[in-house]
């Protein structure tokens, strides 16, 4: 997932420290939309692959599209399937000459697009008996934990008040799915755990939208540092347990 400029520079992070889907999501779709090998997937807003990829094996072909190339680059060298398409590209770039779709993926990306406008530009894309499927996880995002309370307040010690994060959207997807030719919706929420390392926190951290490398230039070794103790402190064994949501919105014309 991104949106062109807002991640420049994390693709690196994005293709090593963002998490991935369980399986019991990936196989919930591979069953609901029929994925046996024939049909085209297009993964919309897909960053370095992490739902193109594991689910390229399941359909004739995959196209990954992303506004920044960076992350196209990283997508290829984690992959060598010969079905797959990384396109550089965003919603606004659609319907271009892509073809039709039995499935489109939105994973953690839906919410940085004009909205209606991607979903008026897919109507015309997207397969009489297939779908849409629009993924999303706090992953961070919010301090449910006290290990992710230290997070936070580390940041805000070297950074002060964070800026306030972009691609928050006020109206629910539901709604606005509401109002386009993919009104039959169904939300299914998976429920799990996702266990980090420290190394892998500070590398999420630079992965986001949020350009804390850039913003902490020559204090980067100070702040790692910081926070590797102050997380340290509160778990000791250093593996930080994460209650995870993803919801998940199939919908249909």
């Amino acid at each position: 997932m991104t949106s062109e400029g807002l991640f420049a520079g994390t693709s690196a992070f994005y293709a090593r420290f963002r998490p991935g889907y369980p399986k019991a999501f990936f196989d919930d779709l591979i069953h609901r939309f029929s994925l046996d090998g024939t049909g085209r997937l297009l993964d919309l807003g897909c960053g370095t692959g992490q739902l193109t990829i594991p689910l390229a094996g399941h359909v004739e072909q995959a196209i990954g599209m992303d506004p920044d190339p960076d992350m196209l680059t990283e997508a290829a060298a984690l992959s060598e399937a010969g079905n797959l398409t990384w396109v550089h590209g965003g919603s606004a770039d659609l319907p271009g000459d892509l073809g039709r779709f039995r499935l489109v993926t939105m994973g953690r990306s839906f919410h940085w697009m004009d909205r209606t406008r991607a979903l008026e530009a897919l109507a015309g894309m997207v397969e009489d008996e297939g779908g849409l499927v629009i993924a999303n996880d706090g992953c961070l995002a919010l301090a449910y934990t006290p290990w992710r309370h230290v997070v936070e307040d580390v940041q805000k010690r070297f950074l002060g008040p964070l800026p306030a994060r972009s691609g928050t959207v006020r109206e629910p997807h539901e709604a606005v799915l509401a109002r386009s030719r993919f009104r039959d919706v169904t939300r299914l929420v998976h429920e799990y755990e996702r266990t980090w390392t420290v190394d892998q926190i500070i590398g999420y951290l630079y992965s986001t939208s949020l350009p804390l490398r850039r913003l902490l230039a020559d204090r980067r070794p100070a702040f790692e540092q910081a926070l590797t103790d102050a997380l340290l402190a509160t778990t000791p064994d250093s593996h930080f347990t994460e209650p995870v949501t993803l919801e998940v919105l199939t919908a249909h014309p």
